[in-house]
């Protein structure tokens, strides 16, 4: 298929589908946090507006969460059927941690999701919070688990290798691994962070068309409230996690920044603009700001960052992907800065909710975070090579032995498959948004219940929404 063997084709069929994949676990981390504070809102100031948003966004929580399960089981499938020889060597760390994470995190979720989306008028209001609460909890331990197995494959430590296998010796250290808080945090905030902007588009959405009700104005408000406060901090989290990075991976943080040398004596430079050429080892028309990588990278102005020279070339990162990914991670991080800046600024002035440029602005930033999200995986993925596990085991290595012409066809249905699948689940979840929350929604729950006219049977039961993608709103 297109020249590729099936080492590759292997390669880009787990990056298409974790990159399908990571979408919807980023989304249900956030709405669920979202779902929390709103019913907990509700329970204290009693405001019907935080009631009609959190029945609104539940029907799209459970869409977004259908989705991600199912995405989440086919791309676990391939650590058995297209990378065998990474299960057989790191199985015995990466085996266990997954387990863990069905074990609290997935059976946490399943164990209370019912009663979140069903059970509001079979249960108290208090033992329903609880049970949001709960569902929330399990998002953020399953994070906690993916990113301690992904973590450790960044940088391992905790194991021994015992006739040609990883065995875990101590399990703190595994877990706890060098880079597994700061990728923990970064990535939590970032989903917290897309989660924002995506119901900030929402509102902005609906406010351009004239819907203009408390429930769309809280629904802003809270946004930009998000943005104003994360995204800085997002930002001073990843200055953390790239000078792990550069302790522990410099040969990514090389490549990120294009740079294969260093003169004598002299601070290493950032360049904004380039076209890496793994080739000819340079970096094409280099847009250079003298002393700045040094300062951003090592907080001084004499150090030095490693250059792509300095390490063997079948050792080296492709730097003509991950310089560019990394670019536009950062460029839409500091449009999130402005924009909570610019919310702040509108607040004060009473603006907030009128200025149509703003809302504009809020609309096209909708899936910014996402973006950001995906291109911030490509450089932490795509950077980490050639090695499957750093240091350890190389990607080649750890493929199974199948044929081209087997890789294409599983490449090609996974596509089909995804984009009829998935598109048509995103299609719906647009459809619910541009419908927008509806006052009083929340006073008409239905009953359910054995015996009776409806007894919802799983997450999408909670939707009742017919499956109709006109564009006229109701």
């Amino acid at each position: 298929m297109f020249g590729l063997d099936a080492f590759h084709l292997a390669r880009i069929q787990f990056a298409f589908t974790v990159s399908f994949h990571i979408i919807f676990p980023a989304i249900t981390i956030g709405l669920a946090s979202f779902l929390a504070v709103l019913e907990g809102l509700w329970l204290k100031t009693k405001n019907p507006a935080y009631q009609d948003l959190y029945h609104f966004w539940s029907k799209v929580f459970a869409v977004n969460f259908g989705m991600g399960v199912v995405s989440g089981l086919v791309m676990a499938y391939q650590f058995g059927t297209n990378w065998s020889g990474f299960s057989e060597f790191a199985g015995s760390i990466t085996g266990p941690l997954l387990t863990y994470e069905v074990l609290t995190a997935f059976f946490l979720e399943a164990g209370f999701l019912g009663v979140m989306l069903f059970g509001l008028n079979r249960v108290g209001q208090g033992l329903h919070f609880f049970a949001t609460c709960m569902v929330a909890l399990g998002t953020l331990m399953s994070t906690f688990w993916i990113l301690a197995s992904n973590s450790w494959m960044q940088t391992p430590q905790g194991f021994e290798i015992q006739h040609g296998v990883v065995v875990p010796v101590d399990w703190l250290a595994v877990i706890f691994n060098p880079s597994f808080g700061y990728r923990l945090l970064h990535m939590t905030t970032a989903a917290f962070l897309a989660s924002a902007l995506f119901v900030g588009a929402s509102a902005a959405w609906h406010l351009l068309h004239k819907n203009d009700t408390p429930a769309i104005r809280k629904m802003l408000s809270m946004a930009l409230w998000m943005a104003l406060i994360v995204a800085p901090i997002q930002a001073f989290l990843g200055d953390m996690h790239g000078l792990n990075t550069l302790e522990h991976q410099p040969a990514k943080i090389a490549a990120i920044e294009g740079h294969w040398e260093n003169n004598p004596g002299e601070a290493t430079p950032l360049l904004l603009f380039g076209i890496p050429d793994m080739d000819e080892e340079k970096t094409r028309y280099a847009l250079k700001i003298p002393y700045l990588g040094s300062l951003i990278l090592t907080h001084s102005l004499d150090k030095q960052v490693p250059a792509l020279k300095s390490f063997p070339k079948e050792d080296r990162p492709n730097s003509t992907i991950i310089f560019w990914s990394f670019r536009i991670m950062v460029a839409l991080g500091m449009l999130m800065i402005l924009l909570g800046a610019i919310s702040l600024r509108l607040r004060i002035k009473k603006r907030l909710y009128h200025s149509r440029p703003f809302l504009w602005f809020q609309l096209l930033m909708g899936p910014s975070g996402l973006v950001a999200i995906l291109a911030g995986w490509f450089t932490t993925e795509i950077g980490r090579q050639p090695w499957v596990v750093y240091g350890l085991q190389r990607t080649s290595d750890a493929v199974s032995a199948h044929g081209d012409l087997h890789m294409s066809i599983s490449l090609i249905t996974f596509i089909v498959v995804y984009l009829s699948v998935f598109g048509v689940g995103y299609l719906y979840m647009m459809h619910l948004i541009k419908k927008g929350p509806r006052q009083g929604e929340g006073n008409h729950t239905a009953e359910g219940g054995p015996g009776r006219a409806h007894t919802p049977a799983r997450p999408l039961s909670a939707i009742q929404e017919p499956l109709d993608f006109s564009n006229k709103r109701q």
